[in-house]
């Protein structure tokens, strides 16, 4: 070789696990989960995906376009009351709607372009506000796509699905657009007849945190569904288990929306700016008790919910030196404005018969945060931090007297210490105040708008909740990321889901103490392995003669689960899933079955970017329910009301097939 001649070596990728230095967390139930990490898992709808977070269940109780069902850390959720979720700085939860408070319709996700997944729980971040108290997920899509992509699917019971993704260059930034459209029968005897459009749209220039996108999203989707049926009638035979009472529920939904981001970041400072506006409609026409209160019609009504969104976020983060100890200063303001029509109508086969009741709110918050975080030594660090939250709302109602305004304001206090790491482990200690808000019909409510005449007693609008964690969390294994965490939660009011009314009602204060184990382990560059655990003890703290027991509420939640495969080649993955016995009324003289499910996935990558796929879902086919509730209802052929058990029953093993092409 001549002299001074330069000499080119190729490149060398080292992986290897994850450190606590390089991801240092402020809680031990808080963690990011990859893009890519949730796309192994094999999910039959999109609001699974979320089933990533340790301890949380993601179920449905009714057709492929209504919200999901969330259970975690000793709640049922219903669709959202107390679990924050996000994307892009755009919030899901809605809050005063048709259906019930914190509503959260995650149906217009694409998985596939999912980067990640920040996840946490409790009360203990001044960044997170309301329905954030049992947990918060802030989900971001990608800002380019490291492949363009095709794919389709099919598989049982009139399952198809196709998605095309990819990024381009223009000018000095990347546009990225996405097409999904989904059809979909489901095993019911009255097909669903899911129709899902989807789309997504984003240019951006730089970095998430040092550059600015401008997102479009279309959604839209319709369906029929067989909502909980009676048990007794399953166990008769005059229902099959996939069969409906009333054959016409169901219900459409809409979601469009524009979002911007501008973000600016240094050694010194960093500073993000978030703006969005969203239009999102929703129908559901539900009959959840038969002919109880019409013998000869039926129960059926109409839930409507039309809103247009504005809102903006904004932080600035500073590098600083408090008494020569680092120091970063985070300042925010969240504001967002809710306008909405929202309604409940009595119908018979989806046709209109009387109004219950028909509004029009008005809704805005505003909050205010201000977080310090020290690290005092090289092992110790700590986290303070206050928020303060200002509601305004006010009703429009057709019924006079429930119409009103009502104004509230809550302060909530934030604390944390890290201890560590000491032989890569780290211990947490955290605390807060939350809360939650209530419907705004609700707080100024007076009169029942059935008979207009009937007093009612008006709940607050924003509800305290009080929260504490201590954990650890370990890397010592190699390869293995474990945490535990013991959590206590208190809620001066419940917010609870009434199965004979279709909605959410506030109820006692309760408590809820519980543990929760999360292990990952990553042996090999082609194998990972997770197993999650969690036991939550959830009771109502004031006495009442029905009972202490929050119905509803899992002890018990698990989950496991293996991937095998690397880029190219066999891949492989199998899951677990437990849903633990829930009571279903206040003395705990019913309980729900548990729940065990197991999903798997069998694939192969071609070197030329062609993968062939294969899902099964309930791969035991085993008889369990999704859901369960106890109320009272009435049968068209029976003569007086009866208190059971109603089940929306697990989906039978199904398959699912896929051939995809990225390039």
């Amino acid at each position: 070789m001549p002299t001074g001649a330069s000499v080119v070596l190729p490149a060398i990728t080292v992986t290897s696990p994850r450190t606590l230095e390089a991801e240092p967390t402020d809680a031990a139930s808080e963690q990011r989960v990859s893009g890519e990490t949730l796309n192994t898992r094999p999910i039959e709808r999109p609001g699974e995906m979320l089933e990533a977070v340790p301890g949380l269940i993601v179920t449905q109780h009714s057709g492929e376009g209504k919200a999901n069902q969330y259970f975690l850390r000793g709640f049922n959720l219903d669709h959202g009351t107390d679990l924050a979720l996000w994307l892009d700085g755009m919030p899901i939860n809605m809050r005063t709607h048709g259906h019930g408070q914190g509503y959260a319709d995650v149906n217009f996700l694409i998985p596939e372009l999912v980067e990640s997944m920040l996840i946490r729980k409790g009360p203990y971040w001044a960044s997170e506000g309301d329905f954030a108290s049992a947990g918060s997920l802030h989900m971001a899509y990608a800002n380019r796509l490291e492949t363009n992509l095709v794919s389709a699917t099919g598989g049982s019971f009139g399952y198809w699905r196709g998605l095309a993704a990819g990024s381009m260059n223009i000018g000095a930034g990347t546009l990225t657009a996405a097409g999904e459209i989904v059809r979909y029968d489901g095993a019911w005897q009255v097909p669903d007849a899911a129709r899902k459009y989807n789309g997504f749209l984003r240019y951006s220039e730089g970095t998430s945190d040092n550059g600015f996108a401008i997102t479009a999203l279309a959604y839209t989707n319709s369906w029929h569904s067989t909502d909980q049926i009676p048990l007794r009638a399953v166990l008769d035979g005059s229902l099959d288990r996939f069969g409906a009472v009333d054959q016409t529920d169901g219900g459409d939904a809409q979601r469009y929306s524009l979002s911007a981001r501008w973000s600016r970041a240094n050694e010194r400072s960093s500073t993000r700016i978030e703006g969005y506006f969203i239009y999102q409609t929703l129908n559901l026409y539900n009959n959840f008790t038969y002919f109880l209160d019409n013998p000869t019609d039926g129960d059926q009504f109409h839930q409507t919910d039309k809103r247009k969104i504005l809102g903006l976020n904004a932080s600035h983060t500073q590098n600083h030196s408090f008494l020569g100890f680092e120091t970063a200063t985070t300042l925010g303001t969240q504001f967002r404005y809710d306008d909405i029509a929202v309604g409940l109508f009595n119908t018979v086969q989806r046709m209109p018969v009387g109004t219950v009741r028909d509004d029009h709110v008005s809704q805005a918050s505003l909050g205010l945060y201000a977080e310090s975080k020290v690290k005092w030594t090289d092992w110790l660090r700590t986290t303070v931090g206050v928020r303060g939250d200002m509601y305004w709302a006010s009703v429009d109602s057709d019924t006079a007297a429930n119409s009103g305004q009502v104004n509230a304001f809550l302060a909530s206090p934030k604390a944390g210490l890290v201890i560590g790491p000491f032989a890569r482990t780290d211990f947490y200690l955290n605390g807060g105040l939350g809360f939650h808000s209530n419907d705004v019909r609700g707080a100024t409510i007076t009169v029942d708008p059935t008979d207009r005449v009937t007093p009612l007693q008006s709940v607050p609008l924003l509800v305290r909740s009080r929260g504490a964690e201590i954990g650890a969390r370990t890397q010592f294994i190699k390869g293995l990321d474990s945490t535990v965490a013991l959590f206590i939660l208190e809620f001066d009011s419940e917010l609870l889901f009434v199965g004979d009314a279709g909605t959410t009602e506030p109820a006692r204060p309760s408590r809820r103490v519980g543990i929760e184990w999360t292990n990952r382990y990553r042996p090999f560059s082609w194998a990972s392995l997770d197993f999650d655990l969690a036991y939550t003890q959830a009771r109502f703290i004031d006495y009442d003669p029905v009972g202490s027991f929050i119905p509803g509420a899992p002890a018990m939640i698990a989950s496991a689960g293996i991937v095998l495969g690397e880029p190219t080649g066999w891949f492989g993955a199998l899951r677990w899933r437990y849903f633990g016995a829930r009571p279903l009324v206040e003395d705990a003289s019913v309980i729900s079955s548990p729940t065990s499910i197991f999903n798997a996935r069998l694939g192969y990558v071609f070197d030329n970017g062609i993968k062939l796929q294969v899902d099964g879902f309930n791969i035991f086919n085993t008889q369990a329910s999704q859901i369960d509730y106890y109320y009272q209802s009435q049968l068209r052929t029976e003569a007086v009301p009866v208190n059971d058990v109603h089940l929306h029953p697990v989906e039978p093993l199904s398959f699912r097939f896929t051939v995809a092409k990225a390039f």
